[in-house]
């Protein structure tokens, strides 16, 4: 069992890293997210202690205030938080959203219903691959390889918030 900050716990149902439902295989694990930067390096620097130490030795985590440069694609790729509620995003038991939900997720704990909401938002995140692919064509003809970061790197970032890999593509 693991208490977190502000007296919410949860049971471990799952090995970690396992067990994951079917329709979801993410790229990325959350502490390879944390490495290569995300979230303008702001995001779990207050519940370091919830995950693995090894999350956060080379995680890109901001001194102070939000920094993009730390971002792998080094540019702004998300909505505030306020956004996110307003839209009706938060769970109550993961206040920062879908990531930390990731992170719990990986760590092995699961909320059936929760969980199905969060895999089919993850899912919907696969349209944007798509248009990475179609509209970067000529990127990768010029400069003869894939994931130049030049094309579309807001998207890429996006993406690489939710998991996806879109520095392969």
């Amino acid at each position: 069992m693991i208490r977190c900050k502000k007296g919410y716990r949860y049971v471990y149902t799952a090995p970690i890293g396992k067990q994951f439902d079917t329709a979801f295989k993410p790229d990325l694990s959350p502490k390879e997210m944390l490495q290569l930067g995300v979230f303008c390096g702001v995001y779990m620097r207050d519940c370091i202690k919830e995950f693995p130490r090894d999350w956060f030795v080379r995680a890109k985590l901001a001194k102070k205030g939000r920094d993009c440069s730390l971002n792998y694609f080094g540019v702004q790729a998300s909505q505030p938080l306020s956004i996110w509620k307003k839209k009706g995003w938060i769970h109550k038991d993961d206040p920062r959203g879908w990531f930390q939900w990731y992170a719990r997720y990986y760590m092995g704990r699961r909320i059936p219903d929760e969980d199905a909401r969060q895999i089919k938002r993850w899912k919907a995140m696969r349209r944007h691959i798509a248009q990475v692919k179609k509209n970067c064509p000529s990127t990768q003809l010029r400069t003869g390889r894939k994931g130049d970061s030049a094309c579309r790197p807001r998207q890429r970032q996006a993406l690489l918030q939710w998991a996806y890999d879109s520095r392969t593509f």
